[in-house]
């Protein structure tokens, strides 16, 4: 019966067996290894996500006493900290990148037509960086500034979920165009960024490749105004203008006009100023398109928070990058749970549940929901209630 299995066994239902086997073969992540398996090392990380580990040593004293649940879990192999730090260190990363990927192709056809404030036919995207800062003195490889060490996760996020669709770990160093270069595009989608990634000739690309962009204006863009649209200013709008770039370099990288659009914000006092190559788009959407972006945000604050890759287990790049692909996993594995069992809670509410409930024997979506169900004492009739008058 479901209800003799533990939330953690539960959980595992919704891992596809079959293609996680497909990534480790495809990297022999197997080879050579009788006792603690690719999949004991996941299940064995995404424990220590689910439960707020911080170190090695306190992933293997929990699990050791929970030592007799263990096999119904699916755990194989004995849980021991230099076991689990060799297989950080040495089975290849992209294992769990690629399983990652095909949890991330799940949960986006899952939230597909998930309503994230705007009606639209394209698919939107967030795209920003954050840094993790490490000690230099254990990342070396890492270096990003004189005395300090620091890894950077390029994300980019569909915002029907806030599922992220692509990330890329690099050193503090790595500047965000570098990757913003390099990034496949998706025909007729919309990339909402800040003002960071301005880059005409990668925003040119955008146009040739039949995608459109919204991004911050720096102030010092230099361009003449080639028409205005009409706008109205009770929504905030002060502008909507299609510009053409005239600096000796700007007009050379992205020769063809933009559309430039001024927005106040009076709750912050702030005027914000807007390009993008989207001409249909209504001026009012293109600025709410960008206040969506702030959801990234919210992704890097929350799993900064909530999820284990601010202390990592391991110094290597390769321990590194396994433990942030696998805690990617976990936290796109936990919204599929959200979307398939239609549950109303938050990801963090669902985590702060599961961190505590992950060994009980309890139905899995009883447990993340608000009908608990309490069971009455029979009343023995044969003996009277001590306060019963």
């Amino acid at each position: 019966m479901s209800n003799e299995r533990t939330v953690f066994s539960q959980i595992l239902d919704f891992i596809p067996r079959h293609q996680f086997r497909t990534c480790v073969n495809r990297y022999n992540g197997n080879h050579r290894m009788k006792s603690f398996s690719c999949f004991d090392q996941y299940l064995t990380m995404a424990f220590a996500q689910l439960t707020y580990r911080d170190s090695l040593r306190d992933v293997e004293t929990c699990l050791r006493a929970l030592d007799d649940k263990l096999y119904r879990c699916g755990f194989r192999g004995k849980i021991s900290r230099s076991t689990l730090a060799d297989a950080n260190e040495k089975r290849c990363w992209q294992i769990y990148h690629d399983f990652a990927q095909v949890l991330i192709a799940k949960a986006r056809q899952l939230y597909a037509d998930e309503d994230f404030g705007i009606t639209l036919k394209n698919t939107v995207y967030a795209l920003d960086a954050t840094v993790i800062d490490l000690c230099l003195s254990l990342f070396p490889w890492a270096q990003h500034r004189k005395h300090k060490s620091a890894i950077k996760l390029h994300t980019l996020m569909d915002l029907k979920g806030s599922i992220p669709t692509f990330i890329r770990i690099t050193s503090g160093a790595v500047h965000e165009t570098t990757i913003f270069r390099t990034m496949p595009l998706e025909p007729l989608a919309i990339y909402v960024m800040d003002k960071g990634y301005i880059d005409f000739a990668t925003l040119y690309s955008f146009s040739k490749s039949n995608c459109f962009f919204v991004i911050r204006a720096k102030k010092k863009t230099v361009y003449y105004r080639k028409c205005s649209h009409p706008i109205d200013k009770n929504t905030g709008l002060r502008s909507d203008q299609t510009i053409k770039l005239t600096g000796p370099k700007t007009s050379k990288l992205y020769p063809i006009p933009l559309r430039r659009i001024s927005f106040r914000d009076e709750d912050q006092q702030r005027t914000f100023v807007f390009l993008t190559n989207n001409f249909q788009l209504d001026a009012l959407a293109v600025c709410q398109l960008y206040k969506l972006r702030w959801q990234i945000e919210l992704f890097f604050k929350w799993i900064k928070q909530h999820l284990r890759i601010k202390s990592f287990f391991g110094t290597s790049i390769n321990a590194v990058k396994t433990q942030v692909w696998i805690a990617i996993s976990v936290y796109v594995l936990v919204a599929i749970i959200r979307k398939e069992l239609k549950l109303e809670r938050s990801l963090h509410e669902i985590l702060q549940i599961l961190s505590i409930l992950l060994f009980e024997k309890t139905l899995l979506k009883q447990a993340l929901t608000r009908n608990y169900y309490t069971i009455k004492e029979q009343s023995n009739y044969n003996q009277l209630s001590l306060f019963d008058l």
